[in-house]
């Protein structure tokens, strides 16, 4: 895993270096040289994102900045704030959580977003901070306002590698990082329990004491997280969700004609709508609609079959009022569906490959600006039940490092950790025996996911053991719909091992014992 990390850092350098000679060669036009797949005009950029070679250290350093905002549209502006630092030779390759927090300082004024990012960049410390004052004025912060009043966004330099400066406008580390729960909190996601990724070890820095880690447990830790004046959070929609602050539950819509369990009882438009319909009025917290079966031996369709029958369901269901208060994903693995599933106002990507079945799917969630479940699966429904794809040493390792290293490659290409839910893919690629041991410890596979970073640890965990095979197996249920209190039983294991989302067809007795299980642990 730390191979693959290192990796992703080197090819992110090249594109630095290379980017670098660019800009030195275009100094003078009117164009801006993007990173990454951001390509902005001049006119959308602020002035100094153009910085000529004279502003750029000669070695490049690992940075920490950290991001807040509590005017407007906070989340654009946070997504806005991380084009023009890639536009501008930041290029940040973690993220941490995002964390709504009650204002410190002067407590009149709306609630904040905070969150941190770590970057790569060869522009020295003053440029730096010119740069990022530049970004803060282009998304409308202005000199005058008031300390630690409302603001747009607000971008500070928490580290630059492991070196302190003290200037009349700079000091690094920030002064005040140690005593700021919101700034702590992301912090600690940026690090990992395999020892950081960084390369400058930013994390022990001599200011503090033991620490990044260490600091954060003195303040509370976890403990500090889930109250009224921090909260972890994911955007979904024009909403910010605290997952952990009850188990939610995803109900099915198939709309296939092949799925293991419902496949062809919803193909009709006005049955979708009214199983929808349904699982909302029984609490279904989101509705997964998916055209493209994924069952063991599944054909694959072409982009346009698949649209074919997804188009005019999620025409019905967007214009519902019944289901207004619902959030709907689209079960694709498909970059080209998933588009147009999220222009239809469909609000998370769900994507049984993790986005190894479509090289365009991570680059399509970046720029949809979506949440994006990452499910584990080997090879495709074809051939995922091979015995080369359900081979393991070790199931709960294994699932997690390879999730792991997928998660590097999204946040690589803009996707952020904070909009990533995990999937450790019950029934996929999977064994009877494997299935049984991932439901068992899901406390393993986060804390594998740690290892890239604690931000993929903390955040939301999907589990969908829903009337799958392994369940049958073991009741001699040889229909699905048999398999339902299975499924609540697997259900509740997976929720005590830490699931955040169950996926499920039955979305009434799912979501009663869900509520029994978030009385007694939550």
């Amino acid at each position: 895993m730390r191979r693959e990390a290192w990796g992703a850092m080197a090819r992110l350098r090249r594109m630095q270096q290379q980017s670098g000679r660019e800009r030195s060669l275009l100094q003078g036009h009117s164009h801006l040289v993007a990173f990454g797949r951001s390509s902005l005009s001049k006119a959308s950029v602020p002035n100094h994102a153009h910085y000529s070679s004279s502003t750029a250290s000669t070695t490049e350093e690992e940075v920490v900045i950290a991001i807040g905002s509590n005017i407007g549209d906070r989340i654009a502006n946070f997504n806005r704030a991380l084009e023009l630092m890639r536009a501008s030779g930041i290029q940040a390759i973690r993220h941490a959580s995002l964390y709504e927090s009650a204002p410190a300082y002067v407590t009149d004024q709306p609630l904040f977003l905070n969150s941190a990012v770590s970057a790569i960049t060869s522009l020295d410390p003053h440029s730096l901070l010119r740069t990022l004052k530049d970004i803060e004025s282009e998304l409308g912060r202005t000199s005058g306002g008031i300390r630690y009043g409302p603001r747009p966004l607000d971008l500070d330099i928490i580290f630059y590698g492991n070196r302190s400066v003290t200037t009349e406008t700079l000091e690094i580390p920030h002064a005040r990082f140690l005593e700021r729960p919101f700034v702590l909190a992301p912090l600690a996601d940026l690090l990992n329990d395999a020892g950081t990724r960084s390369t400058s070890h930013w994390s022990n820095h001599k200011r503090c004491d033991g620490g990044v880690a260490q600091a954060w447990n003195k303040m509370g830790g976890e403990a500090c997280i889930g109250n009224e004046d921090l909260r972890r959070v994911i955007p979904v929609g024009n909403e910010l969700l605290d997952l952990s602050a009850k188990t939610h539950v995803m109900g099915i819509l198939n709309v296939t004609p092949d799925s293991f369990s419902d496949g062809g009882r919803f193909m009709a438009v006005e049955d979708a709508v009214a199983h929808a319909r349904s699982m909302a009025a029984e609490g279904a917290d989101f509705i997964d609609i998916g055209a493209q079966s994924t069952r063991p031996g599944a054909t694959r369709l072409s982009t346009e079959e698949e649209l074919s029958r997804l188009v005019p369901v999620l025409e019905a269901l967007t214009a519902d009022s019944a289901l207004k208060g619902v959030k709907l994903s689209v079960d694709t693995f498909d970059a080209r569906v998933g588009r147009e599933a999220v222009k239809m106002g469909v609000h998370v990507v769900n994507d049984v490959s993790g986005g190894s079945l479509d090289s365009e799917m991570l680059s399509t969630v970046a720029e949809l600006g979506v949440p994006y479940i990452m499910m584990h699966m080997r090879g495709d429904p074809t051939n995922m039940q091979s015995k080369a794809n359900t081979t393991y040493s070790d199931v709960c390792e294994e699932v997690g490092k390879e999730l792991n290293s997928r998660v590097v490659q999204a946040e690589a290409v803009g996707v952020p950790a904070w909009r990533i839910i995990t999937d450790p893919g019950i029934g996929f690629s999977k064994t009877l025996p494997q299935n049984l041991d991932l439901l068992k410890h899901l406390p393993v596979v986060r804390r594998v996911l740690s290892e890239s970073s604690c931000t993929v640890s903390r955040g939301p965990m999907l589990v969908g053991p829903s009337r799958k095979g392994f369940l049958g197996k073991i009741t001699e249920r040889q229909k699905g719909e048999d398999r339902d209190a299975a499924t609540v039983a697997a259900a509740v294991v997976a929720a005590i091992g830490g699931a955040n989302i169950i996926r499920a067809h039955n979305v009434r007795a799912v979501r009663d014992a869900m509520k029994v299980v978030d009385a007694i642990y939550k």
